[in-house]
């Protein structure tokens, strides 16, 4: 992966600047798709560069609507995650990109885990 590309890519997805209040997220959103790359995965695979670039916008807009979670619109209705329809996006982004990227990674939603060993089955 390519901390440039994923930056950039970040910004494509959530609109934000990817300055230093965002590089924690950026870099955990590449160590998770690290973690989540099977042995034989070629590490330099563009596609992983969009990986990280949704987890990073999917755990951005999960963190923005947690802060706003006291806001309400012009409407008066309470801004939640449940009805923010930004954070939905963001989920299918990364579900989407979880699928482009299923010949590199285990399967994000359900990963076995030997219990002796640790190892992933």
């Amino acid at each position: 992966m390519n901390l440039e590309s994923v930056k950039s890519l970040f910004q494509l997805f959530s609109g934000e600047e990817p300055n230093e209040k965002y590089a924690p997220v950026i870099t955990l959103a590449m160590t998770e798709v690290t973690r989540l790359l099977r042995p034989d995965a070629d590490a330099s695979d563009v596609r992983l560069d969009f990986l990280a670039a949704a987890f990073a916008n999917y755990r951005v807009r999960t963190i923005l609507c947690s802060a706003q979670s006291d806001k309400v619109t012009y409407a008066g209705k309470m801004v939640t995650p449940e009805n923010d329809s930004s954070l939905a996006y963001a989920e299918k982004l990364l579900r989407d990109h979880c699928e482009l990227c299923s010949d590199l990674i285990y399967p994000y939603s359900f990963i076995f885990i030997g219990v002796s060993g640790g190892e992933r089955l």
